[in-house]
């Protein structure tokens, strides 16, 4: 691990005010170095053997479930940093809620970290980002033993999951969580896996489908007063993103002047993920081939109705 010893101080800090599960899928000699700077003041455990699943995040997950001795759950990735206010927001909106997505930003902030923010920003202006980090009541979890570890968009897995039983989202878009950024080959390692997601929101998968024929054809018939108006639209839209719930205190304005560059991305990667779907029948994850990006809300609730029944009745 990059930063050893920035992430144990975060251990320790955080350590000093909740119980610290970390799941480490390190190989045992990385492990080891792990276990000398963490265990004394953290439950530092492997994923269990026995959880045969795909996507190692939810293996994580639910390792981590088994042992937490709390009702409410942060889960986060190994580059999220809460600090004292957000922590503290997050656990006390799960009195109310039984999941919180807060939202991430990216400090410090790189080129590649900038671009990947007019994601952010647009995503504000649909339904709110989606980070490396929720809180979650335990019980819900407990109540349909776990999530689904076969799909690749696992925290919209867990999210589904938690709503099929009838638990209540809450989205604040001024809760802010810093995350570092990736380094530049990770960021575009992540490219076609991130639009593969999409395909678990079949209306904006279809919608990005038509963006790169749609932006070349205008091109191609000289429509170059409509390519401009559609640039300056996003970036309005991305700027109306960045100010909603206080925004602009973590997002800078250029990010809304990448937001475009972003989209344009996502509008190419999308056809690609679309032929993995098609050729490869999925998409490569870690060894690991995922070919359903998350489950349907639909048979979410048919798999667990009796478990939302139970729930219903307490």
């Amino acid at each position: 691990m990059e930063n050893l010893d920035e992430f144990s101080a975060y251990l320790r800090w955080l350590a000093g005010r909740v119980q610290v599960i970390v799941i480490d899928a390190s190989p045992p000699d990385v492990f080891a170095v792990h276990a000398v700077n963490w265990s004394s003041f953290t439950m530092h455990i492997p994923p269990d053997a026995h959880l045969r699943i795909a996507n190692g995040k939810v293996r994580g997950v639910l390792t981590g479930l088994l042992r937490a001795n709390s009702e409410f759950l942060i889960i986060a990735d190994d580059d999220v940093r809460y600090d004292s206010a957000a922590l503290a927001r997050a656990v006390g909106l799960l009195d109310s809620f039984h999941i919180v997505r807060p939202q991430n930003y990216f400090a410090p902030l790189p080129w590649h970290a900038l671009w990947d923010t007019g994601r952010t920003l647009l995503n504000r202006m649909t339904g709110g980002d989606w980070s490396g980090t929720l809180a979650v009541r335990r019980s819900m979890l407990q109540a349909t033993d776990g999530y689904d570890g076969d799909v690749l968009f696992e925290n919209l897995e867990l999210a589904r999951t938690v709503q099929a039983v009838g638990g209540v989202e809450i989205v604040p878009l001024d809760l802010f969580v810093q995350r570092n950024p990736p380094s530049s080959r990770h960021f575009w390692s992540q490219r076609i896996r991130q639009a593969y997601d999409e395909l678990a929101r079949p209306w904006r998968f279809v919608v990005l489908l038509t963006l790169l024929p749609m932006t070349l054809a205008l091109a191609l018939y000289r429509r170059w007063v409509s390519l401009v108006g559609g640039v300056l639209a996003i970036i309005a839209l991305a700027e109306l993103g960045r100010r909603r719930g206080n925004g602009a205190n973590v997002f800078p304005f250029a990010a809304s002047l990448l937001a475009p560059i972003w989209l344009a991305e996502r509008a190419i990667c999308i056809w690609l993920a679309l032929a993995a779907r098609l050729f490869l029948k999925g998409i490569p994850y870690h060894g690991s081939l995922l070919t359903r990006a998350a489950t349907p809300v639909s048979k979410l609730r048919q798999r667990h109705r009796a478990a939302r029944a139970l729930l219903l009745q307490r």
